[in-house]
């Protein structure tokens, strides 16, 4: 029952409660439903649909997972106790603890930023080696004598290549 003694605001509310209630029981009730047809032995279009939909959800979960152990794994910033505490934490309560672990995990690491300089400095030092200079370090091999005419042509092939 709406209270409209509560104002515009408070009428709102209560209507917003009863909308995720109704939504609520509506997917309570579809999927006792489904279960209800389990035993039926045909397999209808919504048991393919939903089937699919329950796949899809396991395999983003468990991406999730794998995702952030790699991430719990890979900083820097976390001492070898908190990694651990997080470890524990994932499998004793997971999907709570997993939520609470990307909402607390900082936007940018000191990590990220000097991954993120060292990407650009590899960046930069291959952006600024052309096949000229690659030709000329080779033309100089060959002159000193370090790799032979046969080597060198090989070489020239494949860098032109």
């Amino acid at each position: 029952m709406l209270d409209l003694s509560a104002g515009p605001t408070g009428v709102i509310r209560g209507a917003m409660r009863q909308t995720r209630l109704i939504v609520v029981l509506a997917a309570v009730a579809m999927f006792l439903a489904a279960c209800n047809r389990v035993d039926q032995g045909s397999i209808g279009f919504w048991d393919i649909f939903w089937s699919m939909v329950v796949f899809f959800v396991w395999v983003l979960y468990i991406f999730i997972f794998i995702s952030i152990f790699m991430d719990i794994f890979r900083r820097n910033d976390l001492s070898g106790a908190w990694k651990v505490i997080w470890i524990l934490f994932l499998f004793v309560i997971p999907f709570i603890s997993a939520l609470v672990y990307i909402i607390a995990r900082p936007k940018v690491t000191a990590q990220d930023i000097q991954m993120a300089t060292q990407a650009e400095a590899a960046q930069k030092a291959a952006s600024g080696v052309s096949k000229a200079d690659e030709l000329a370090k080779l033309q100089a091999l060959k002159d000193a004598g370090t790799i032979n005419d046969a080597q060198y042509e090989d070489l020239k092939a494949k860098l032109l290549a």
